[in-house]
Order: C-alpha cells, then sequence, then structure tokens
C-alpha cells in the first residue's frame, strides 16, 4: 500500500476501533433501556408502573425483587414459573453494574437509592404528591422519556398543574 492510502486508512481505523471502544464501554447500558427487552418486561411490569431500565439497580436486587413477586411492595404480582425465569435471566444480564448502582438500595427500592435522592433532594414533598404525579416511582410523570430509561433534564415536562415556580427543582 502506498502512503497516501496509509494516511486515508489509519484515520478510519482509528476511528472506527474508537467507536467499537466506545460500545464496549457502554455495555453495561446504564440507564438506558436495552433494545432485546422481552414483551413480558412490558406487559407485566409496565402495566402496574414504570418499566425500569435493569441498568438503574444492581443484579442482588432484581434478584431478589424477581424471587419476591408474590410481596411485590404490597401486591401480589406473581408470573408464571417460565415467565419469571425469562425475565429474570433479562435483567440479571443487564444489571447495573457502575459505580452508582453499587449499591443495594433500602428494599431494592430505585426511589431508595442514594442516587436517586441526591439528583431529587430539591423537590418537596408536594411536588410528590400531585395528582398528575403521585409518588416518586412514577419516573414518565414527569421525564418523556423515561420509558426508553432517558432521564436526561433537558426532557423533563412538568405535568399540567404543576406550578411553574417548581420548575427550578427539575434542573442539577
Amino acid at each position: 500500500m502506498n502512503t497516501f492510502s496509509n494516511r486515508l486508512i489509519r484515520p478510519g481505523v482509528a476511528v472506527l476501533l474508537g467507536l467499537a471502544a466506545l460500545g464496549a464501554a457502554h455495555a453495561d447500558g446504564g440507564r438506558r433501556m436495552p433494545r432485546d427487552m422481552p414483551q413480558a418486561y412490558t406487559a407485566e411490569c409496565a402495566a402496574c408502573h414504570t418499566a425500569y431500565s435493569p441498568g438503574l439497580l444492581p443484579a442482588r436486587s432484581w434478584q431478589r425483587i424477581m424471587t419476591g413477586l408474590d410481596k411485590h411492595y404490597g401486591t401480589d404480582a406473581s408470573l408464571d414459573e417460565a415467565t419469571v425465569r425469562q425475565l429474570s435471566t433479562w435483567l440479571q444480564a443487564n444489571a447495573g453494574t457502575y459505580k452508582r448502582v453499587n449499591e443495594e438500595p433500602p428494599q431494592d427500592r430505585l426511589t431508595r437509592s442514594a442516587w436517586f435522592a441526591r439528583k431529587h433532594d430539591d423537590i418537596p414533598p408536594s411536588v410528590w404528591k400531585h395528582v398528575a404525579i403521585k409518588s416518586p416511582a412514577n419516573c414518565g410523570a414527569c421525564h418523556t422519556g423515561a420509558d426508553r430509561g432517558d432521564f436526561d433534564d433537558d426532557n423533563i415536562r412538568l405535568p399540567a398543574g404543576v406550578s411553574l415556580g417548581l420548575r427550578r427543582f427539575w434542573h442539577d
């Protein structure tokens, strides 16, 4: 190969290798919803609450949640054995492993994790009780991309009836 070709190919190879490394670095998925989400996750879990991205909790939390569905935060959310196995496998494979979710939050509640509290510490209790929000677990009330695991502050919308004066609580 001549030197002119080498000068053209090497930067291209470097870019491709950089993109591959970036993809590997984000293999954990973080907060984003994995593309291979089972239909059962939407049908069973999102029927009652936000379908949380598995990367928001560590594997041990998901294991306890899936083995305690008969007592799922005060509700019997039992599923057939095949569905439990399918969802458990998917949740374990996509569980959070990065620094933010190394902790197992109290009662395996995402809303009681240290990072959640830190991100939402300025929001007054009255906001959580607003009729359009109801609880901190209702991520989709404010985060327009919650179903995709997108919690970017730039994509927050205030529910109808929430005072514009409270807008300051939605940004870091």
